[in-house]
């Protein structure tokens, strides 16, 4: 059925309030506002209750301003000395993790849907081969996670998203029939660029501060300043030549490294607005999931989506890690912890809108990769934090 204004809100005011009422009892069990977000969409979309079409311009902007939002708010979180210290495990699930997912789910999702073509195939791993920033928040905010660990996830996630768009452009272009020269390099060049007005506005608005008229900031703004700063950086990097995620992203980022007396309400205004958005796309997602519904054979789909959750990933991650100075439990929950979520689903309706000739096969795969990772990954965050935590305190022999 379709809703109005008014049911609109009525339906995300009580989805907010409810999230919020729960949040400390889920904080506390093996349950998360984003399995409870998704399991909302999908009950009130089965008894036709909501409606989501994936075509619609509004849901494309919502998804895309939460990954905006939490991207920002994730970089406000990252600690420099830890970037400082600790970047080669970082560097290692970009560099090669994720590449090396997206080659593995290419193979076998042309395996398991021949009438892929390669391009589409290839399409399909970039979609899928970022984790997702949202679902890896509750892990990052544990303080039974290791900083090490958190700082990685953390970093990860949040420049993987911006990493994996020009990859997703580059194979939309040639499933589409574009030309493949030249791509590569122009969208590298905006990421890097991206990456410059990140740390550009971010360096204006950090001097900024000592020198504002009037000498301060009202407390109530402070949350304020720093979320026009993000949402700026996208906006510049978008219009002009650069990766708006990753810009954002990166702004948060050097915004906290620079000014380490940044007022608490930084982050914990742009922290909650964030989770606004997130709990509205999940919801929305697990309405799309009911609308985009899955005609295909059930195996095929089934195979793939143990093979992205439980090989892809974590062989991804473990090859990658070899060599790498960390305790084993510490790779073992990070390659574990690559949830699919908010990017996924954005490069999703990139897909579904485009003229390639398998788009919905790769909308619909996609899909199901990504709420049985919210799933999964949403009800073993609590459980992996407090497996680490014991592993921790059981001496190695």
């Amino acid at each position: 059925m379709d809703i109005g204004f008014a049911e609109g809100l009525l339906i995300l005011g009580l989805l907010l309030a409810v999230a919020a009422a729960l949040s400390g009892w889920l904080h506390g069990t093996v349950l998360s506002i984003s399995v409870l977000s998704v399991a909302a969409g999908i009950g009130l979309a089965l008894v036709g209750i909501v409606e989501a079409d994936p075509a619609a311009e509004a849901v494309i902007l919502l998804v895309e301003l939460a990954l905006i939002l939490t991207l920002f708010s994730d970089g406000l979180f990252v600690e420099s000395e830890l970037l400082r210290e600790h970047w080669g495990p970082t560097a290692r699930a970009l560099a090669f993790a994720m590449p090396l997912t997206l080659v593995l789910l290419a193979l076998v999702g042309k395996a398991l849907f021949p009438e892929l073509t390669w391009a589409e195939a290839f399409l399909l791993g970039a979609v899928l081969s970022p984790t997702d920033p949202v679902v890896t928040s509750a892990v990052v905010a544990s303080e039974r996670v290791p900083r090490i660990v958190r700082h990685t996830l953390n970093l990860e996630s949040g420049l993987n998203d911006g990493l994996a768009l020009p990859f997703v452009l580059f194979f939309l272009a040639l499933s589409t029939g574009g030309e493949a020269s030249g791509e590569a390099a122009k969208l590298a060049s905006e990421a890097v660029v991206g990456a410059a007005i990140g740390v550009g506005l971010a360096l204006i608005a950090g001097r900024l501060l000592p020198s504002l008229p009037g000498g301060r900031m009202e407390p109530k703004y402070e949350g304020a300043y720093a979320l026009g700063l993000g949402l700026a950086a996208f906006g510049l990097a978008d219009i002009t030549y650069g990766n708006g995620l990753i810009a954002a992203f990166v702004a948060g980022i050097a915004l906290a490294a620079t000014r380490h007396e940044l007022p608490s309400t930084f982050q914990e205004f742009n922290e909650s607005v964030s989770a606004v958005f997130q709990i509205a796309t999940f919801f929305v997602f697990g309405a799309l999931v009911v609308a985009t519904g899955w005609d295909g054979s059930v195996w095929p789909i089934l195979v793939f989506i143990a093979f992205a959750l439980l090989v892809a990933r974590p062989v991804a991650v473990l090859v990658s890690f070899v060599g790498v100075d960390m305790p084993r439990p510490y790779k073992l929950f990070i390659a574990w912890f690559g949830p699919k979520g908010v990017a996924s689903m954005l490069f999703a309706l990139f897909v579904l809108g485009s003229t390639a000739a398998d788009r919905t096969l790769v909308f619909d795969v996609a899909s199901f990769v990504i709420l049985a990772s919210i799933l999964a990954h949403g009800l073993t965050d609590t459980v992996g934090a407090r497996w680490i935590e014991r592993r921790l305190a059981t001496p190695r022999s």
